[in-house]
């Protein structure tokens, strides 16, 4: 149901009615995202969750597990899980810690860096033919509000580690 024909609790103002119409919104964009996405599994059979460990680590650069973990501010020891499935697939290898000798690096092989390219470009030509009959402006518009609501949500539930746009 649209929240807009839900009766406002007494009291409210204006801005509490756009807020409602935000989270409206908002929820139906993230039902129909999990619904496009619902056990979705990449090339090579990986989970699609674990393409977002893939994408750090290309956007980012080598790193240790833990520190990848706490990059997507997700449990290590699903990381751990989601890596090794990253790593039979082929599209993430472990490399010797220059720093640390005891400790290895996470980083995407030749592969991964295709595989990533290939699911990059795929939801870019998706997300323009859906949007192919919008003026630019406004593409270009939503694209700046939504970094500016990703980093306002990152910041209200992790203020000391504000993590860059996610891009797969």
């Amino acid at each position: 149901m649209d929240s807009s024909r839900l009766p406002a609790p007494p009291g409210v103002d204006d801005r509490w009615r756009v807020s409602d119409r935000l989270g409206h919104q908002l929820i139906r964009v993230m039902r129909a995202v999990e619904r496009a996405k619902a056990g979705s599994v990449g090339p090579d059979g990986v989970e699609r969750a674990a393409y977002v460990l893939l994408a750090r680590l290309v956007l980012e650069g080598p790193r240790r597990s833990n520190a990848l973990a706490e990059s997507v501010h997700s449990d290590p020891s699903t990381v751990s899980r989601q890596v090794a499935g990253l790593v039979r697939a082929g599209l993430v290898e472990r490399r010797p810690d220059p720093e640390d000798g005891r400790a290895t690096l996470l980083a995407p092989t030749d592969e991964g860096l295709r595989v990533f390219e290939a699911n990059r470009d795929r939801r870019n030509r998706e997300i323009g033919a859906m949007t192919a009959h919008w003026d630019e402006a406004d593409r270009v518009r939503l694209a700046e509000l939504l970094e500016q609501l990703a980093a306002d949500l990152e910041h209200r539930h992790h203020p000391a580690t504000l993590a860059p746009p996610e891009a797969s």
